[in-house]
């Protein structure tokens, strides 16, 4: 089931409907003394449905029953299914022996274009080209020198072309606003060449990247590597920080001088819940919902760390306030969700079900309803809690290639004084449309690309300990050993890396041993 690209999740249901037409056994049942032909029952139908979305990688094996029954319903009302009289447009529907059938036709979700930006896109480049320009520095001698090259006297023109340049230097200083450009597009080329799209039109907008929302999320941290936020006013509120430490520490965090009773932790639970599920908007907020559903394909096993990196970077667009609550919560469900000290705090449902079902719907959601915004948020959200250590880790790799820009710039102004920062700034424009064809074939090499860049950063990351990076080149050779031999074609190329012997080897050539006649001496 393959769906990527914008509005993934009308895509989904698209997709999903097919299958369930397509694989759903129909036959005869009897109900009231009454035959019917070409049906199925309403438990037939949630039992083989939960199947399919447990098997499937967009939705996984965190799906319940209940929203299964719920998708059901929802089936039935946009007319996907029908009652055995022909009734639909209600969600009128449990997990029972009642008799559905298909209708003649299903209907299909259109895919409409729509503005991602309500403002400010009054500046959004319009330009059709290659997937990001990022242009030569131009070596065209300003006019004004060239006339100056025409003059007799050459040893006045050179002083007067030099006085010119310091004059350019001095004048020209990269400021405040051409940084935040150089954020701006560096995390829209890496976004980009992560997801493996031929464009980020539909799902994210370079007016939706604010670099002081960045800039801030990187540097205004913890040392438990949280966000610090300078208005307390937008922080959470007092008693939901204690009620989420008291759960996240249980029992230690518990103070035995404060009056407990049976079921405590529970009402506790309750009190956070209702606070995050009161919020006017999801975590992850309206405007980038359609760039974290595009994430959603990268949640496989051999794509893990591709997945990360890719939510590491939409994490740090969000608001400081949003991340910091994201944070806080999936920290504390992930303490909870493997805490086995913790009370049950529900009797028909485990905890970890628990934490992602309640959650869910406040991390996630889009301001328009989908009718697959709770089994989309509910796998996001499994991977959040699951790996969120790493998830919410500053990418130092964006600040190296930031501050690596800035000097190049730098050079480039000293060297061509006559060119605006502009002109030299790393630039994204949206790209003119391909074929399928040529998406699938750029999609291979763009996800080689990304990791390639991976292997890059672990072997640039400085706050590795010498023995954790040898682990991780280890690990990364094993899973991507073809990247890996190109990185480091001899095991000469490895001991350059560590200024030492190679350590890990490269995979030996089956070579046939020779065979050695005995000598007899007579």
């Amino acid at each position: 089931m393959e769906t990527t690209g914008p509005y993934r999740a009308t895509r989904l249901w698209n997709e999903v409907t097919k299958y369930f037409r397509a694989g759903m056994p129909l036959r005869k049942h009897r109900q009231r003394f009454r035959k019917h032909g070409n049906c199925f029952s309403a438990v037939e139908a949630v039992d083989w449905l939960h199947e399919l979305l447990r098997n499937n990688r967009n939705f996984g094996p965190e799906v319940t029953r209940q929203q299964t029954v719920q998708l059901l319903r929802k089936f039935l009302k946009n007319h996907v299914i029908e009652d055995i009289k022909g009734r639909w447009g209600s969600e009128n529907l449990d997990d029972n022996n009642n008799l559905f059938r298909f209708p003649s036709t299903s209907p299909v979700k259109t895919l409409q274009r729509r503005s991602l930006l309500k403002e400010n896109t009054e500046n959004i480049p319009k330009e059709e080209g290659s997937l990001f320009k990022l242009p030569h520095f131009s070596r065209r001698t300003p006019k004004k020198h060239e006339l100056l090259h025409t003059l007799e006297n050459i040893e006045s023109t050179k002083s007067e072309i030099m006085e010119e340049d310091k004059e350019n230097l001095h004048r020209k200083k990269i400021s405040q606003e051409d940084i935040e450009e150089i954020w701006r597009n560096i995390i829209l080329i890496h976004l980009q060449t992560i997801l493996g799209l031929p464009s980020l039109e539909e799902v994210l907008h370079s007016a939706q990247v604010i670099p002081q929302y960045v800039m801030y999320n990187m540097t205004n941290i913890s040392k438990h590597g949280v966000v610090v936020l300078q208005n307390k006013s937008e922080d959470l509120p007092h008693w939901v920080l204690s009620a989420m430490k008291c759960l996240a520490y249980w029992p230690r965090s518990n103070d035995m001088s404060q009056p407990t009773y049976i079921g405590f932790e529970r009402d506790v639970f309750r009190t956070v819940a209702d606070y995050f599920l009161n919020l006017p908007e999801p975590l992850l907020s309206f405007e980038y919902y359609e760039l974290f559903v595009n994430i959603l394909d990268l949640l496989q096993p051999h794509l893990e760390r591709v997945a990360i990196e890719a939510l590491q970077i939409c994490c740090l667009l969000l608001p400081p306030p949003n991340r910091r609550k994201l944070q806080l919560l999936m920290r504390m469900i992930s303490r909870i969700s493997q805490n086995v000290d913790m009370p049950r705090l529900h009797d028909a449902m485990g905890t970890r079900s628990l934490m992602i079902q309640t959650f869910s719907r406040c991390v996630l959601c889009c301001a328009e309803e989908v009718d697959l915004d709770e089994l989309l948020a509910t796998r996001l959200v499994s991977f959040l809690m699951d790996h969120q250590q790493d998830i919410f880790k500053v990418p130092t790799y964006l600040q190296v290639a930031v501050q690596d820009h800035i000097e190049s710039l730098k050079t480039a102004q000293f060297q061509y004084p006559g060119e605006e920062i502009s002109a030299i700034l790393p630039t994204y424009s949206y790209c003119k449309r391909i074929t399928p064809q040529e998406f699938d074939e750029q999609k291979v090499s763009t996800s080689q690309a990304a990791v390639a860049e991976l292997l890059e950063n672990i072997i640039r990351d400085k706050s590795l300990s010498l023995k954790d990076k040898k682990k991780k080149l280890k690990r990364f050779q094993k899973e991507y050993p073809l990247i890996y031999q190109n990185r480091f074609p001899t095991t000469e190329s490895e001991a350059i890396l560590f200024e030492n012997k190679p350590t890990i080897k490269q995979p030996m050539l089956s070579l046939k041993k020779p065979k050695f006649r005995s000598i007899r001496y007579y």
